[in-house]
């Protein structure tokens, strides 16, 4: 990793690259005779589905929401103490199950960045970007980011996001990495388009398991109100998460000049990655274990390519149809043996699975409707049907539908897992996940609010079947009812003089026979702030405090031997307030952020956690500032 942070500053040092800029695109927003200035909706933002953003310089409510380590809004997410951790899910309709079957390990994936994740751009100077953001006790996280086009039909961008954080508890340290190269090519005459990009990413957490006894750190009496003397389960386990991944998506129009032309398309993905726990001495805690230290490794390599044949009109919308053929191997290199020398848990799981799918897609000025569907032709059982539409009728309204039927295979750490601990052992051959879904959004100026309503069918979850918390053998189940899922987001900015007060409202209610999804029924949040122009308007400041609650309820626990949440039932935690109190300013191109976190935590009891055991962030002041330089 350390190879890629330098090849990244090597090029932040270096501006040697002729600035390119389309002539038509400069005459819109230039005027002769003055400094050559793009406008800023010359600086785009692509994503993989052809959605545009622009480069935003502004200091919004938006901005603050998200100025955080995965830098977007975290709202339904509540964070574990130190940063770079992972993350306890409040809105269960934020987890979407992938149609293919997955590495699994969710609780490690928050910062690890997917393919739509990536964005690509188009730039007519060369774009730098710099986030910086102090943490938990020496350390520090830092984002850096560089875009150019050398010509204005070829872009590349290098970027590196590191962390260091060593926390406030024993055994707590965050270290990761994530390097994302990207490229953005298209030939003159515009009949062929290609985007690409290589990541490397390593997320390492020392993992101590959480506190042993909640009540001294609820009482916080000297010398406990220092955390550091809180002890903890684990204090030699580590846990990581590594990979690389190379994409590419190109696509070949017939005949570009036709508004009616053939598109042919195709994408290659490959990604190698694993995840590790390690622990110099094996913990009671997990039971009975094979030998005295402990080294998990679970492995797992990916090959995808998807061809396609559309056809796109200038009226009648575009189809495409598509194939596509995965390759996947997760493995281990050990095997499991019973007494009798049977294996009885292998050491991999290799298949290799192929879809037939299509779309169609309609748009107009106001309207966009899109239909997919997708049905294996190998010998597993997988299909996928989703409808979305779009439709905006004036300008202050903007309605949004989503439907989803999957039949899905189970994530692959479900199926197969092995590991030095005795109970870590498993081979099961669960049925697939069923998924019915719909949501309804409507974006106003008087409200945005969403509906989601999901219908799961033998759903997968882990479960600790001690019922202990002291004692964790927890073991992948699959639920043999049907849960019902409905939620309701409303949320309004609210504007009056210099004043806003930002409100979000997240109502949450599950029906199922047993307490399997469980989600806190209230989650809210709202942010009181002051904006206005200060030192002859050189400086945009905004100011002002956030609440953040959620009501008490049986939530998520956290288990880092397999990088997974597991339901639990024994404790309930929330029902506290959090309230941060911010001071941000903006100057030219440059964004600062000042804040007191959780300002109120020693004057409204110590009872803040973000799974049992695992409390919430003390108190502390924290600094940090965003930097865009355009030449």
């Amino acid at each position: 990793m350390k190879i890629y942070l330098s090849i990244l500053f090597l090029f932040l040092s270096s501006f040697v690259f002729s600035q390119v800029v389309d002539e038509g695109d400069l005459e819109k927003g230039l005027q002769q005779g003055k400094e050559i200035k793009p406008s800023i909706k010359l600086y785009k933002i692509y994503s993989l589905e052809k959605d545009t953003t622009y480069v935003d310089t502004s200091l919004s409510i938006k901005n603050e929401y998200k100025y955080n380590f995965l830098r977007k809004d975290i709202f339904g997410l509540i964070p574990f103490a130190n940063e770079g951790h992972t993350y306890n899910v409040l809105n269960f309709g934020l987890i979407q199950k992938s149609i293919l079957p997955s590495f699994g390990f969710s609780a490690k994936h928050f910062n690890y960045l997917q393919a739509s994740d990536i964005k690509y751009y188009s730039v007519p100077t060369p774009l730098t970007e710099l986030y910086y953001k102090t943490v938990m006790e020496q350390g520090q996280s830092l984002d850096a980011f560089l875009t150019v086009n050398t010509k204005p039909n070829f872009n590349f961008s290098i970027a590196y996001k590191g962390l260091r954080s060593n926390g406030k508890y024993i055994n707590n340290i965050s270290s990761s990495g994530n390097f994302r190269f990207t490229t953005s090519y298209f030939t003159k005459n515009k009949h062929y388009f290609l985007n690409a990009h290589f990541t490397a990413q390593d997320i390492s957490n020392q993992e101590n398991g959480g506190i042993i006894d909640t009540k001294l750190f609820e009482q916080s009496n000297p010398p406990n109100d220092q955390r550091d003397r809180l002890d903890v389960y684990f204090k030699d386990a580590t846990s990581l998460l590594k990979g690389n991944r190379l994409f590419l998506e190109h696509s070949f129009f017939l005949n570009k000049n036709n508004p009616n032309s053939l598109v042919f398309t195709h994408t290659f993905n490959t990604e190698y990655k694993f995840f590790e726990f390690t622990q110099s001495s094996a913990s009671t805690r997990f039971g009975d274990a094979f030998s005295n230290s402990i080294n998990n490794k679970t492995r797992f390599n990916n090959f995808y390519n998807k061809i396609g044949l559309g056809y796109k009109t200038k009226n009648f919308g575009s189809l495409n149809f598509y194939i596509d053929d995965n390759n996947y191997n997760y493995y281990y290199n050990s095997l499991v043996y019973d007494n009798l020398g049977n294996i009885v848990v292998p050491n991999a799981i290799s298949d290799r699975i192929n879809m037939l799918g299509g779309n169609y897609t309609y748009f107009t000025s106001n309207l966009t409707a899109k239909i997919e569907l997708a049905q294996t032709i190998s010998n597993q059982s997988i299909s996928n049907v989703h409808a979305m539409l779009n439709y905006t009728p004036n300008d202050n309204i903007k309605l949004e539908f989503k439907y989803q039927k999957l039949n899905s295979l189970p994530n692959l750490n479900y199926t197969l897992y092995q590991s030095r601990y005795v109970d870590y052992n498993w081979l099961n051959n669960f049925k697939n996940e069923k998924l019915n879904q719909l949501s309804f959004s409507a974006f106003t100026k008087w409200l945005n609010t969403s509906v989601q309503y999901k219908v799961l069918n033998d759903h997968l979850y882990f479960d600790n079947i001690t019922d202990d918390i002291t004692k964790l053998t927890v073991k992948p189940m699959q639920y043999d009812k049907t849960i019902n899922y409905f939620s309701v987001n409303a949320n309004k900015d609210i504007k009056f003089w210099k004043l806003g007060l930002d409100v979000t409202v997240l109502y949450q209610k599950v029906d199922q026979a047993s307490d399997i999804v469980n989600v806190p029924e209230l989650t809210t949040r709202s942010t009181l702030y002051f904006s206005d122009h200060v030192f002859k308007k050189a400086m945009f400041l905004q100011t002002g405090v956030t609440f953040q609650y959620f009501s008490k309820y049986y939530g998520n626990d956290y288990n880092p031997l397999i990088g997974e949440f597991y339901v639990q039932n024994e404790t309930k935690f929330g029902n506290f307030p959090m309230f941060d109190f911010f001071i941000n300013a903006r100057i030219k191109q440059t964004r600062i952020y000042l804040k007191a976190e959780h300002f109120n935590s020693s004057f409204t009891g110590y009872n803040y956690y973000s799974a049992p055991n695992y409390p919430y962030r003390d108190f502390m002041v924290r600094f940090g500032l965003e930097w865009n330089f355009f030449k």
